[in-house]
């Protein structure tokens, strides 16, 4: 998934705080209960809710990563859906763009995580 301006240093300009204590974790080949798409406001499109088949984590999920039959799917990729709290000020390495989020390793803490792309400003050379 790397692209040529991945790896590019951006800069918080809004909070981001996580509403997910619990994200869910998924691998490659794995077989989900596939729900409702993502349909708010957001410029956030291409996001599916799934549940593990056991129901023991739910979350959003990349529809690129699933091969879905409507009811149930199955991971094409690894996959978690950790978000990352951030700070403005923060500088984030981001090391990929999917649907309105970065995924991004804090430069200060080293945690990695998703970010909104709304929330961050690439930084001046």
């Amino acid at each position: 998934m790397n692209k040529k301006n991945d790896n590019e240093v951006f800069i918080v300009a809004k909070e981001h705080l996580s509403n997910h204590p619990n994200p869910i974790k998924l691998f490659k080949g794995q077989s989900v209960f596939v729900g409702e798409k993502y349909n708010e406001n957001e410029d956030w499109d291409n996001w599916i809710y799934c549940y593990t088949t056991d129901k023991s984590l739910e979350g959003w999920v990349p529809d690129q990563i699933i091969e879905n039959d409507g009811k149930q799917g199955v991971i094409l990729e690894d996959y978690i859906a950790r978000e990352l709290d951030v700070k403005v000020g923060e500088k984030l390495l981001k090391q990929k763009e999917l649907n309105g989020w970065f995924w991004v390793k804090n430069l200060g803490t080293s945690e990695e995580g998703w970010v909104p792309k709304e929330n961050v400003k690439k930084q001046k050379s």
